[in-house]
């Protein structure tokens, strides 16, 4: 075979030469058109998400930071992360079609919570501000540039309108969030009707639970005939104008509170999630909801982008079902307005701040930090304030101190005479004074304020002049105990888990 090969002329080799380019040719060709098309997969691919992310950044619109209080809480009070949610009903951009509210072009907001997001970030809870509550709104800005006053006794929901525009006040009520709980917002988010039943919609419905018949009237209570039925008993799956009807009805369930509403709000929103999570907390899956969400959403600067957002979604991703919480403020009826009740309400923003959840576990992330507040307390535990009486004096110019200090004394025990202001506001140090006999009653009060001086006086009685030492540390009194106050019973006891049955707890009265 050697020597035949030898024995070909040049011309035979040539052809064979040709006959093999030839038949390499279409093999080459398949694989470069193979190439070409994944390639150009891979590009519209990216190109896609690329265009998915600028059109999602063009889509998310920003309210301005220079509304937010520069009197806020320390940054450092907590270590997990405290987003606000608004929903608004204003009856601009589409959402009069929708059942927006009904002053024109003013934007109101039609319920509120804030999500904390626990440091260890696989525990949270929501916690709702019914929109009825007398709250103090701090100053806000209005439109003009000018601030407002104080306003104490006033329901939550006003802060929102302040300044009666169409985009409404989120400011103003981070701002009102912040006064109210101690704690710094971390973000701002409002969703108005439109974007909700957008996000109903991409997630393919979302699954509620009715405890009776849903009809006309029970949406408007003005009609003088049942009319048609809306919902049937029991579990159904909802989208669009449903699902708003149903997070929306007040009237034809138990007492037609906003309380009541509340509760299945809460239900809502953990079924949504439940929902979202069973399809998958992926940037693939995420993309299409935040492109639903960002059409009617506003956010603070901080949220400004797509990046930015998909970002803290997928920061949620590893928070169990049964760990994220839902809970109200607590709260009582007065007359037809709801008061919130201390010192519950500050129990449950103190297990906030330190990272606690509401059944008492340490949240923080940190190996070996606060024990559960059913641990046995060390033997080094301040003395309970045993009813020991006290007058709280503010010796600073923080106004408010004086308050704050009673509210968490309260908390520990002691018996709270009266608060006033020190005759004068240069104290430095928090000074304890106690009148004869009464030592041992003002160290127990002492060990609540860890620089605080004793110093014993003619006058008969307790009392606590606050120092700029506490003003610059204002919980330091609450964290000089190792024992923090438990949350109290009503708020553990009502929360709902995301993978709680639908059908319980819908309603209240």
């Amino acid at each position: 075979m050697a020597g035949t090969r030898e024995q070909l002329s040049p011309a035979r080799r040539g052809g064979r030469a040709e006959s093999a380019a030839r038949a390499a040719r279409p093999r080459r060709s398949r694989v470069r058109l193979t190439l070409a098309i994944s390639l150009s997969l891979l590009v519209l691919l990216t190109g896609g998400v690329g265009w998915m992310y600028l059109k999602l950044g063009g889509d998310i619109n920003t309210f301005s930071s220079d509304g937010v209080s520069g009197d806020r809480p320390d940054a450092d009070a907590s270590k997990g992360e405290n987003v606000l949610v608004i929903g608004s009903d204003a009856r601009t951009g589409g959402n009069e079609a929708l059942g927006g509210g009904d002053k024109g072009d003013i934007g109101r907001s039609d319920t509120a919570f804030l999500l904390h997001v626990y440091a260890d970030h696989r525990n949270a809870v929501a916690v709702s501000v019914p929109r009825d509550t007398l709250v103090t709104i701090p100053p806000c800005k209005l439109p003009d540039g000018s601030w407002t006053g104080t306003r104490p006794d006033t329901m939550f929901n006003a802060a929102y309108s302040t300044g009666e525009t169409a985009r409404g006040n989120p400011a103003c009520t981070q701002n009102t969030v912040e006064k109210l709980t101690g704690l710094r917002v971390d973000h701002t988010v409002v969703v108005d009707f439109k974007g909700f039943a957008a996000l109903t919609d991409v997630v393919g419905g979302v699954t509620v639970c009715l405890p009776q018949p849903i009809h006309q009237r029970d949406l408007n209570p003005h009609r003088t005939t049942p009319g048609k039925l809306l919902f049937p008993r029991g579990e159904q799956k909802v989208s669009g104008q449903k699902a708003l009807d149903y997070v929306r009805l007040r009237h034809g369930i138990g007492d037609g509170s906003d309380i009541g509403r509340i509760k299945r709000q809460q239900a809502f929103v953990g079924s949504l999630i439940k929902k979202v999570k069973s399809d998958g907390l992926t940037p693939t899956k995420l993309l299409p909801l935040a492109n639903a969400a960002t059409r009617s959403m506003t956010v603070d600067p901080g949220l400004g982008s797509a990046d930015k957002l998909l970002s803290f979604a997928m920061s949620l991703k590893n928070i169990d079902l049964h760990n994220t919480k839902f809970v109200t403020v607590p709260w009582r009826y007065e007359g037809s307005r709801v008061a919130v009740v201390e010192p519950d309400a500050d129990a449950l923003w103190a297990s906030l701040r330190d990272d606690r959840t509401i059944d008492g576990k340490d949240a923080s992330g940190k190996k070996g930090a606060a024990r559960s507040s059913a641990s046995p307390a060390p033997s080094a535990a301040p003395s309970p304030g045993d009813g020991i009486r006290v007058t709280v004096y503010n010796g600073t110019t923080v106004r408010g101190l004086a308050a704050q200090a009673a509210r968490t004394l309260e908390g520990d025990g002691f018996t709270i005479l009266g608060t006033a202001t020190a005759s004068t506001q240069d104290q430095a140090t928090t000074l304890i004074q106690y009148g004869p006999g009464e030592k041992a009653r003002a160290g127990t009060l002492a060990q609540r304020f860890p620089e605080a001086r004793l110093e014993e006086t003619p006058t008969a009685g307790i009392r606590a002049i606050l120092g700029q030492d506490y003003a610059a540390h204002p919980s330091a009194a609450a964290t000089a105990s190792p024992e923090p106050t438990a949350v109290p019973s009503e708020v553990s006891d009502d929360a709902r888990s995301a993978d709680d049955n639908l059908c319980s707890n819908l309603s209240y009265g």
